[in-house]
């Protein structure tokens, strides 16, 4: 299965505290998103503030992209939330 990450801005949902970005699955897209938890717990985001979490994912893109990876290709072409107790188990 191809996956890809379309270099977009991320997007920042407030009702649910997560970030969301868009994989590519066969040219078909897929909706991932991160909690804000865990940009807090694992990739340094300062506060629940929507510029210190795009930061944060910014800033630990590529192995937040891999994290999601990992679950895309157990799930298949189905949208994927990263929590923070995926990336305590993940390494």
């Amino acid at each position: 299965m191809h996956i890809h990450f379309p270099q977009e801005r991320p997007e920042y949902c407030a009702r649910d505290l997560v970030i969301a970005f868009p994989a590519e699955i066969g040219g078909e897209r897929v909706q991932c998103a991160i909690t804000a938890e865990a940009l807090e717990d694992h990739f340094g985001a300062a506060s629940l503030r929507e510029d210190d979490l795009i930061a944060a994912f910014d800033t630990h893109r590529y192995p937040i992209e891999q994290a999601a990876r990992r679950l895309l290709d157990e799930v298949g072409a189905r949208p994927v939330m990263l929590h923070s107790g995926y990336f305590r188990f993940c390494d």
